[in-house]
């Protein structure tokens, strides 16, 4: 329907610069100016066109080349600017006259005109009315002639104009469907025209037609005939589109899909040949050659050769393909059957593991039995071992001393904050981003199905609502299950029995049971004064000398500095602490040698120090017991043992107990039931029955900002509270761990080791604990329990005889009672 020109003369608005930079806007106007004969002169120029006609209201850009043309556009211009547009009858002739014009034609006023920096001229005009030419006026310098207006007849009836207006936009709207490079402003345009005749010369200006069959719309002068004729041409217009539009959707349906694809692959082939690039068919080809010398199950290779088969068939530019080389890659990548050899050398993996590590020898020994097994049968599973303790004894750095002394290859996977099953399983291959799990990542990076597999802090395993990986855990840590270990990216089962799995925590509470139940717990405790100070000689400071730059010359240090450190600047199960004020006193040294100061290459007590300040700890505060009601006790916690003081005060009052220091339900109760006791045996411990009705009690546990809980504290909560109610002082540097029950019993407790360590480090000479604690004695070095006096009781009456002293303070406390006549 519209020609290509369309967009310089439809009715809405266009554009055009002029050679000012002035924007001129073009609208066709169905409103114009009315042109009557007593406004017009009696002749007109005419100006010939062709390739088009011209419609009453319709704006037409022209470009004039013509010398006559121009001589006419220019005069005309500077004139009334109205002049006579004709269409050429024969549009090869280059100079025409009048009998190569068509006898009616169109009366246009210039709205504008545009010289072109290319010498051309443009005029924007305006169709107003049609004439009839008369008789030629003159030739030079442009044609001129008399003419005549032609009036339209108004023959139709309102329901016929509004039925051929509503055909005629029905018609255009369906062209406007079918025809996609007609611009959609085309139907804003349509939608704005209300005058009927204006709609008939707007469609006939712009219909797909030859210029012929335009003048006979222009020549007609019945609108009903000339309505009639544009419909026809219009129907004709969709007609052929339509079947244009059949013939192409016949076209694309016959080519076949296949064949689309293979010429694209084939282009596609050329295209990386000619780059130097491999192609998706070498990719391919790689990855099977690649599995031709590959060890691993029969069924595996099934697997993957059926999976390159797909890829083989896939386009390379689906979404798919990238995902499945990928999997492909992984399938060939990973070491089903690929491992090392372990060492056998027992005494050599015994050499490696004492010098890397001092103690632990618990840990070394159970390593060394794996090896001997291993030697003697070559075919034993992996075991499952959890190193358990508190931080910085030294767990993690363990398992790369038994990869180095078992000569396998070492990773390592950080559990701590774990809370997506999928980390351990992997995600399904039908998710975006999916990805295996982290333990068939880790063994594909260590290019080894035997490693030493390091999960560290398995205890701060999380969950929510995306899954539990603790349970995820259960498959890979059973070594009756982890043979066939499946992950959800992997599809097919991968055999982790030969894989050495260490775990780490610092706490087992927060383990699942079941969990806990496949691993073998391995109780990696703190060390001694003895022990940390040859840590410190052959591990930590070697280490921190080499990292600031030092010799072994430049500084040294005094034994009693290095015990120094440890009692008065740290206090902990671990290394850590002390490996960080070691490498403050050699960070002071060594600013001192980078700037040429005198300094002291030998480290003693004093030197420790003036660079480390006022002593962290004072031992003598943990030896205080000169007033009655304080007793200490030794309490576990997942950074090692400690101790805690227990303090107790009577004030005047109607008996009410109050606890404090943000205990919890447990030590609650041990203090109510160690009370409960001592009103029950009062008479025993010669303490007046009327103390408990007319005083109130307060126990206290300081650091009231740390939470505590736990039964270990029940006779030590005893033996505060007998002191204070006998005003008896507790005998000193003694300290106890126990459960009370309300009959007078001692319960033994947990965490021995670690309370006797803490014990130590505090100064402490003397501890009491339950006589079922003795077992756990016997599992601990003699150099921990070495100048330790343990008292093993069995009954509260037996705490109270070594702990409270005859003694009284200087100024004890005066109960004030009133009389009372019972018994």
């Amino acid at each position: 329907m519209f020609e290509d020109n369309i967009t310089n003369r439809l009715y809405f608005s266009e554009f055009l610069e002029d050679e000012s930079g002035e924007l001129i806007q073009l609208v066709a106007d169905e409103d114009g100016e009315e042109m009557t004969d007593d406004n017009l002169p009696d002749e007109l120029p005419i100006l010939p066109i062709k390739n088009t006609v011209l419609f009453p209201g319709v704006v037409l850009p022209i470009t004039v080349g013509r010398t006559k043309s121009i001589r006419l556009v220019k005069k005309a211009y500077k004139g009334d600017r109205i002049i006579g547009v004709v269409a050429q009858n024969n549009t090869k002739k280059e100079e025409p006259v009048f009998n190569d014009l068509y006898k009616i034609g169109t009366v246009a006023k210039i709205l504008k005109m545009l010289v072109l920096p290319d010498g051309n001229t443009t005029i924007i005009i305006q169709g107003q009315q049609r004439f009839e030419l008369g008789e030629p006026v003159k030739e030079e310098p442009f044609l001129k002639a008399t003419f005549r207006i032609l009036k339209e007849s108004d023959e139709m009836s309102e329901d016929e104009i509004n039925a051929i207006t509503s055909s005629l936009k029905e018609a255009a709207y369906k062209v406007l469907k079918l025809n996609p490079e007609i611009p959609k402003e085309a139907q804003v345009a349509l939608e704005n025209i209300q005058s009927y005749t204006f709609l008939t010369h707007f469609l006939s200006s712009n219909i797909n037609a030859e210029v012929s069959d335009k003048q006979k719309l222009l020549e007609t002068n019945n609108p009903k005939e000339r309505a009639e004729l544009l419909l026809k041409y219009m129907l004709k217009d969709i007609q052929m589109l339509e079947l244009k539009h059949e013939i192409a959707s016949k076209v694309h349906s016959d080519i076949d899909q296949q064949q689309r694809d293979y010429y694209l692959r084939q282009q596609m082939k050329v295209l990386q040949d000619e780059l130097g690039q491999d192609g998706p068919d070498q990719e391919v080809n790689a990855l099977r050659d690649k599995a031709k010398d590959k060890k691993w199950p029969d069924e595996v290779k099934k697997h993957f050769l059926k999976e390159l088969d797909k890829i083989g068939r896939m386009n390379p530019a689906a979404a798919e393909y990238p995902v499945a080389m990928n999997y492909a890659e992984l399938l060939v990548d990973l070491p089903w059957e690929e491992g090392t050899e372990d060492n056998f050398d027992l005494k050599n993996a015994k050499k490696i593991l004492d010098k890397d590590h001092f103690g632990l020898d618990k840990v070394k020994e159970r390593i060394l039995e794996y090896l001997a097994v291993r030697k003697l049968k070559n075919d034993l599973k992996g075991p499952i071992l959890c190193l358990y303790g508190p931080p910085g004894v030294g767990k993690t750095s363990l398992g790369r001393s038994i990869a180095d002394a078992l000569g396998r290859k070492y990773v390592r996977m950080s559990l701590g904050g774990v809370h997506d099953e999928a980390e351990i399983r992997g995600h399904r291959k039908t998710y975006i981003g999916a990805m295996p799990g982290k333990i068939i990542q880790n063994i594909n990076k260590a290019k080894s199905s035997n490693p030493v597999f390091i999960l560290d802090e398995i205890d701060k395993v999380s969950s929510d609502f995306r899954g539990d990986p603790s349970s995820a855990l259960l498959e890979v840590l059973d070594p009756e299950q982890n043979s066939t270990f499946k992950d959800n990216y992997l599809e097919v089962d991968y055999d982790l029995s030969k894989v050495l799995f260490i775990a780490t925590a610092n706490s087992l509470d927060t383990i699942q049971a079941p969990l806990r139940d496949r691993m073998e717990i391995i109780d990696v405790t703190g060390y001694t004064l003895e022990e940390k100070v040859e840590i410190a000689k052959k591990h930590l400071i070697p280490k921190q000398r080499t990292e600031h730059g030092l010799k072994a010359k430049q500084i040294t240090f005094d034994k009693s500095a290095i015990a120094k450190l440890i009692n008065d600047y740290t206090r902990e199960s671990g290394v850590r602490s002390l490996e960080r004020k070691l490498a403050a006193v050699i960070r002071n040294v060594a600013k001192s040698i980078a700037m040429e100061e005198e300094y002291q290459p030998k480290i003693t007590e004093g030197e420790v120090r003036r660079i480390l300040g006022p002593e962290d700890f004072d031992k003598d505060a943990y030896e205080d017991n000169k007033l009655p009601g304080v007793a200490t006790g030794l309490a576990w916690t997942p950074s090692g043992g400690d101790i805690l003081f227990i303090e107790a005060s009577l004030s005047r009052g109607k008996g009410k107990l109050t606890l404090s220091g943000q205990l919890g339900d447990v030590m609650k109760e041990s203090a109510m039931t160690a009370l409960s006791y001592l009103k029950t045996n009062a008479a025993s411990l010669n303490i007046d029955y009327r103390v408990f009705e007319h005083y109130d009690l307060h126990v206290h546990v300081p650091a009231g900002a740390i939470p505590k809980d736990g039964p270990s504290a029940g006779i030590t909560m005893l033996t505060a509270l007998a002191s204070v109610y006998t005003q008896r002082l507790i005998r000193s540097k003694l300290a106890m761990t126990g459960e009370i029950t309300l009959r007078g019993k001692v319960l033994p407790v947990g965490g021995i080791k670690e309370k006797i360590l803490a014990a130590k480090r505090a100064g402490i000479r003397e501890i009491i604990m339950c006589e079922r604690n003795q077992k756990d004695l016997e599992e601990i070095n003699e150099l921990y329990i070495k100048d330790l006096k343990i008292h093993f009781v069995k009954t509260v009456q037996e705490v109270t005889e070594i702990a409270l002293l005859s003694q009284k303070p200087k100024e004890p406390m005066n109960f004030i009672l009133p009389e009372t006549a019972r018994d």
